[in-house]
C-alpha cells in the first residue's frame, strides 16, 4: 500500500479509535477492545482486507441484527479430545478466542483435539487463531467456511458456489524467529482484498474475478455492482464471482472446506441461500496437536532448520529471496508497529463518518 493514498496511524491510536466506535455501537469494553485488537492485528500483518476496513460493515451488521454483541460459545457436545461449539452469531473476535482456548486446553491435556465451531460471526484473519495456538506450543490446522455467503465460482463454472474458505496451519515459534504460519484463502483473492481494491487500494490480479457472462475480470464492480462513493460495498449486489485459485486444485480444496467447516461443524455450506436466515456465519474446524505427545519435542528446531534449507534455494530471476510462510506477516508487523499502520484514505474517511454518527472523537 506504500504507493497508494494512505494515512499513517499509530497502531495504539487506531486500536483505541476502533474500540471506542464499537463501544458506542453497543459492545462492552472488553469486547470492543478485542474486536479492535484483532482488526488492527490484521492490518499490522499486511492483511488489510481483514483489518479496519471491516468496521463499517461490522457496525451495520450489529444494527441489522446479523451479528450479536455479548455472546459466548455454548458446548453442544464434547469428550476429552473434541468439542462441538455454537457461537450464536457472536463477534468472531469474541467467539474465536473462546473456541481456540477450548482446543488448546484439550490438546495440552490429551495431546490432540478437534473443535467444530458453528455460527460464529466473521472470524477475521484466521492467522490470529493459528498464532494463539502456536504461542501455547501447539500445531494447529483450521478449515473455514461461510454458511450463507457464496462468492466463489468453482473451477469450470461462473456462478457462485463457495465462500472464500481460508485454510490456516501454524507451527509453534522459536525465539527470535518468525512463526511458520500458512494463512490463505482458497480463492485467488479474499473478498476483503476486492473490497480494498474497490476503495482505492491495491488492484486485484487480472483474472481474479469472472463475470456472469464468463469473462475474466479484475474490476471490483464484478463482485459489488456499481461502486458508489462513500457507500459500503455489498458483495451480494454484483452478478459476478471470485475465482478459485490454482484451477481445479483450489476449487477442490474450497469444496472440502465447505464439507469440513460447514457440514461437519453443523452450520451448513455456502449455498443455496433461499429460505436461510439473513445472516452470514463462519464455521471452523480446528485440529490441535501437541508435538511433545507425538514424541516430536525437537520439531520446532527441526522445522526452522528445514525453513533455512528451503530459503537457501537460489532465487529465480526477478525474485530477491525465497520466503517461507509467515515471513511477510512478521516483516509487515515490525514495519507497521514501528512506523504506523497505512490506512487507505477512503477507509479512513468511512471510519471518520461512522465516528461522527456515533459521537466518537476522531484522533488528531
Amino acid at each position: 500500500m506504500a504507493d497508494l493514498p494512505t494515512r499513517l496511524v499509530p497502531a495504539d491510536t487506531l486500536r483505541g479509535f476502533v474500540a471506542e466506535i464499537f463501544r458506542q455501537a453497543g459492545c462492552d469494553g472488553a469486547e470492543a477492545e478485542s474486536i479492535a485488537f484483532h482488526l488492527v492485528s490484521a492490518n499490522l500483518t499486511g492483511h488489510d482486507s481483514h483489518g479496519v476496513i471491516r468496521v463499517p460493515g461490522y457496525v451495520e451488521n450489529i444494527r441489522l441484527g446479523r451479528i450479536l454483541v455479548g455472546q459466548s460459545v455454548s458446548v453442544l457436545s464434547e469428550s476429552p479430545t473434541h468439542a462441538v461449539l455454537d457461537g450464536h452469531y457472536g463477534f468472531g473476535q469474541t467467539i474465536g478466542p473462546q473456541a481456540v482456548d477450548i482446543g488448546i486446553a484439550k490438546a495440552c491435556a490429551a495431546g490432540l483435539a478437534v473443535v467444530a465451531l458453528r455460527f460464529a460471526g466473521h472470524l477475521g484473519r484466521i492467522g490470529d487463531w493459528g498464532e494463539r495456538a502456536a504461542e501455547a506450543g501447539l500445531i494447529s490446522i483450521h478449515f473455514v467456511n461461510v454458511n450463507n455467503g457464496p462468492l466463489v465460482a468453482p473451477f469450470g463454472g461462473i456462478a457462485r458456489r463457495f465462500a472464500t474458505n481460508p485454510v490456516c496451519i501454524a507451527i509453534p515459534p522459536m525465539a527470535g524467529k518468525p512463526m511458520l504460519l500458512l494463512d490463505m484463502a482458497t480463492a485467488v483473492v479474499a473478498e476483503g482484498k476486492v473490497n480494498v481494491a474497490a476503495n482505492g487500494g491495491k488492484p486485484v490480479p487480472e483474472g481474479a474475478l469472472i463475470t456472469a457472462e464468463g469473462k475474466l475480470s479484475s474490476d471490483p464492480a464484478t463482485l459489488y455492482g456499481p461502486l458508489l462513493p462513500n457507500q459500503p460495498r455489498n458483495p451480494f449486489k454484483g452478478t459476478g464471482a471470485i475465482r478459485a485459485f490454482g484451477e481445479h486444485k483450489g476449487s477442490g480444496l474450497s469444496f472440502m472446506c465447505e464439507i469440513l467447516a460447514g457440514l461437519l461443524c453443523g452450520g451448513g455450506a455456502a449455498g443455496p441461500t433461499e429460505g436461510k436466515p439473513d445472516k452470514h456465519a463462519n464455521g471452523m474446524l480446528s485440529i490441535y496437536l501437541d508435538p511433545v505427545h507425538f514424541g516430536a519435542g525437537t520439531l520446532v528446531a527441526e522445522a526452522m532448520e528445514y525453513a533455512a534449507y528451503v530459503k537457501s534455494s537460489p532465487p529465480a530471476e526477478g525474485v530477491e529471496e525465497v520466503l517461507v510462510p509467515g515471513e511477510p506477516e512478521a516483516r509487515n508487523r515490525a514495519e507497521r508497529e514501528a512506523h504506523g499502520v497505512p490506512v487507505l484514505l477512503e477507509t479512513w474517511g468511512a471510519l471518520c463518518r461512522l465516528a461522527a454518527d456515533l459521537g466518537v472523537a476522531v484522533p488528531g
